[in-house]
């Protein structure tokens, strides 16, 4: 049996991104692990409802933006509290688009990766 256990993002700000998901999607750290030498450290976050995690990975020397491509890759999350999401997120200024044709919008984090939210029962 093979089951979706994890999906990874690469950030450079460790707390600026648990801040960011916190906030805008109430993620919050399920599992951590720090490199014996401190080269980099990876948190865990969950939903509190499933398993899927999303994981975040801080590497030390890393100073760079990482390279997101053309960005055609995501993360979606279902909600049953779309309308209230999409204020808070407009609040904080993360939206990134909208596709009211669609039902659908993004938000987009502090390192670039884009994050659907898709209405429906969650």
């Amino acid at each position: 049996m093979l089951q979706f256990n994890h999906f990874n993002f690469n950030v450079l700000d460790l707390d600026r991104s648990l801040d960011f998901y916190q906030k805008a999607l109430e993620l919050k750290p399920v599992a951590e692990k720090t490199a014996a030498d401190g080269s980099f450290k990876l948190v865990y976050l969950g939903d509190g409802e499933t398993s899927f995690r999303l994981e975040l990975t801080w590497l030390r020397d890393r100073t760079e933006p990482y390279d997101l491509g053309e960005q055609e890759f995501h993360l979606a999350f279902l909600t049953d509290r779309f309308d209230q999401l999409l204020e808070r997120h407009k609040a904080m200024g993360c939206v990134c688009f909208e596709n009211p044709d669609m039902g659908i919008y993004f938000i987009e984090d502090p390192d670039g990766y884009w994050i659907e939210i898709v209405p429906g029962e969650a």
